[in-house]
């Protein structure tokens, strides 16, 4: 089967899906799989057949045509098929419940950047890493992908995208619920304050003032248990809402909380000083204890600990 008859059978099979005519599209489509020789060709039909198992249900042979498309996208040898390909395993084994390959093959899509494609498909690619987060009840870095993938959504006026992350959003609300029920059945105060905050930033993210309700609820609860980290997160989340309402006064003082709580903690690089947490950086823990920014220990080419080694020879420098 040639490059245009492969085209032909493949546009055919559509139309029948379209028009509701399910297995008979699916039955085209896999003669195209079993006849053409023409390996594009081969990965559009293969990402029909995704498609089609997906909204089936049938998310077995979802995987199984996933699998099959990642080896024709490296025989086609372009990374914006392979792009493609990977977020198709990704997505079938979010819905297998495979939630840790989930979030390593949607982080292989995001390291293929410079690709068209994948610009293309990274909102789909965050919303599915949040649903997997999610899965995995880490529910601020599910949160953190979902508000990507709607910023993704707004840029590209892309209204399916944003269907689909406030569906997610309306799941996640639903087990932050559970989770604080069971926090308040247990008197897990911790677990209490950290559900207050994930309230406050979902609200937040739809520019909604109750977001400082809960955070009010949750500076109580943080402040009683003396949970610095819990503060910290806290002023750095007001800091985002002060910000985009433009309330300078209110804003600078979580600024200066959020510092606070950073010096108390000691949460900053020994090197350069600036604080870590605030910003997404790799980090090396040594031996001693203390934190270091990974790009500031290679910049050093040291092998011990800069803030030890200097005490140790003036002490009392801090």
């Amino acid at each position: 089967m040639g490059q245009d008859q492969t085209k032909q059978q493949i546009e055919k099979g559509l139309h029948l899906y379209q028009s509701n005519q399910t297995e008979k599209a699916l039955r085209v489509w896999m003669r195209v799989l079993e006849k053409s020789a023409d390996p594009a060709g081969r990965f559009r039909v293969l990402g029909c057949l995704i498609t089609a198992h997906a909204e089936m249900g049938r998310y077995k042979d979802m995987l199984k045509f996933a699998v099959v498309q990642i080896d024709t996208a490296r025989e086609l040898e372009d990374p914006d098929y392979l792009t493609e390909s990977y977020l198709n395993l990704a997505r079938s084994n979010e819905k297998l419940c495979e939630f840790q390959k989930t979030i390593s093959y949607c982080k292989t899509c995001l390291n293929m950047q410079g690709t068209t494609v994948s610009l293309q498909l990274n909102g789909q690619v965050s919303l599915s890493m949040g649903n997997a987060f999610l899965g995995l009840s880490i529910f601020q870095k599910a949160l953190e992908c979902f508000e990507k993938a709607l910023r993704y959504a707004h840029n590209n006026d892309d209204k399916m995208l944003e269907c689909r992350v406030c569906c997610s959003l309306g799941n996640f609300y639903a087990q932050i619920k559970e989770s604080m029920k069971i926090a308040l059945q247990h008197g897990d105060r911790p677990l209490q304050a950290l559900c207050l905050l994930c309230f406050a930033d979902i609200h937040r993210s739809r520019k909604d003032v109750q977001a400082l309700e809960s955070i009010e609820k949750a500076q109580e609860l943080a402040e009683g248990l003396g949970n610095k980290l819990g503060l910290l997160k806290l002023h750095c989340l007001c800091e985002r809402i002060y910000r985009t309402k433009g309330q300078q006064r209110e804003l600078r003082d979580h600024v200066v909380k959020f510092h606070e709580c950073v010096e108390e903690m000691e949460l900053y690089c020994g090197m350069c000083g600036e604080s870590i947490g605030e910003k997404n950086n790799q980090l090396q823990a040594l031996p001693c204890s203390h934190f270091f920014h990974l790009k500031c220990l290679q910049t050093d080419g040291t092998r011990g600990c800069p803030n030890c080694r200097r005490l140790s020879v003036k002490p009392g420098y801090v």
